[in-house]
């Protein structure tokens, strides 16, 4: 193929999803590749199925649909690898490891999703800074961590242009999230609009921050489109929009679906989200590439609602 292409992985999961579809309306259907690991139950534009531990076959790829950029979001979350502690840390590091070798040898531009699962116990928990102690306290947050280290590497010995924020907890209306400790303030969404109860895995008052998926997306295509100058972290950026408890969440959800009910019954997953901050200081970001979020908890609210509501085709009284 003559066309330059942006290649994306994982892109069947939460935030794969969504960006697919943005990329393919700025840059045409066929400019982008999407791959994961399965073939999706729907398929629109170019997909193919990929390993990202299968350097060869990620390298067919690139010389295949001359890929430019790469968005690597494949990864094993929070949740689900502290049930495989191995298996998690071989793909989340092979896997990065494969495309900061392409993105070397074929000179391309690459989006690295970090977390605030880098963060741990010994980390200010309130305005959590840009350059703060890491010290995570699962799998997924020792991955991070290390590939943070290996971006900015990579970035000082082969001067490859990878890009990174660390996001925090993402909630859609697209596509359910794939085992994250965040992933109630999807699922609780979803429940209130069905006119079911929900029963939290974390406790009412645990405060984490949030991020609607459209700034989310956003944030991520204006730090990729930035010029280069511009972008002085190469490990990681803070990434901010929100942050509320479950009890808030289910409060503001009252607002407009009176009758909704929530219990709350913690499990491990209480333990992950004690260790990571209640807030983010994303000011680096604001200041380096002009980050600015444009939903607070009210406003998603909203827009979630309205969407689910259509999505379920559900009248709300």
């Amino acid at each position: 193929m003559t066309t330059e292409t942006i290649l994306i992985t994982g892109a069947s999961g939460q935030i794969g999803t969504v960006l697919t579809e943005e990329l393919r309306k700025r840059y045409g259907s066929d400019a982008v590749l999407q791959t994961d690991i399965r073939l999706p139950e729907e398929r629109q534009g170019h997909f193919e199925v990929l390993d990202v531990m299968n350097a060869t076959q990620l390298g067919s790829l690139i010389r295949q649909y001359n890929v430019r950029q790469v968005y690597h979001l494949a990864a094993i979350l929070s949740a689900k690898g502290e049930k495989n502690p191995k298996w998690a840390w071989e793909i989340n590091m092979a896997g990065l490891f494969n495309i900061l070798e392409a993105a070397r040898e074929f000179g391309l531009r690459v989006f690295f999703p970090s977390s605030i699962a880098v963060f741990g116990g010994m980390t200010p928990r309130i305005n959590t800074p840009q350059y703060a102690v890491l010290q995570p306290e699962t799998v997924y947050g020792i991955s991070k961590v290390a590939g943070e280290n290996w971006c900015q590497y990579f970035y000082q010995k082969y001067e490859v242009d990878v890009r990174s924020v660390r996001y925090p907890g993402i909630i859609s209306y697209q596509s359910m999230p794939g085992g994250g400790t965040t992933d109630y303030a999807v699922e609780i969404f979803h429940n209130a609009v069905k006119g079911e109860p929900y029963s939290c895995f974390l406790k009412e008052d645990t405060r984490l921050p949030m991020m609607y998926m459209p700034d989310a997306i956003r944030a991520t295509l204006e730090l990729m489109e930035a010029p280069a100058e511009s972008v002085k972290i190469r490990s990681s950026y803070n990434l901010a929009g929100m942050s509320f408890t479950p009890s808030e969440v289910a409060a503001e959800i009252r607002k407009h679906i009176p009758g909704f009910q929530v219990a709350y019954e913690p499990d491990f997953r209480q333990n992950i989200a004690a260790s990571w901050p209640e807030s983010i200081d994303d000011s680096q970001a604001r200041e380096d590439w002009g980050w600015q979020p444009e939903y607070g908890l009210e406003k998603m609210t909203i827009d979630m609602l309205a969407h689910l509501k259509e999505y379920y085709q559900v009248v709300l009284m």
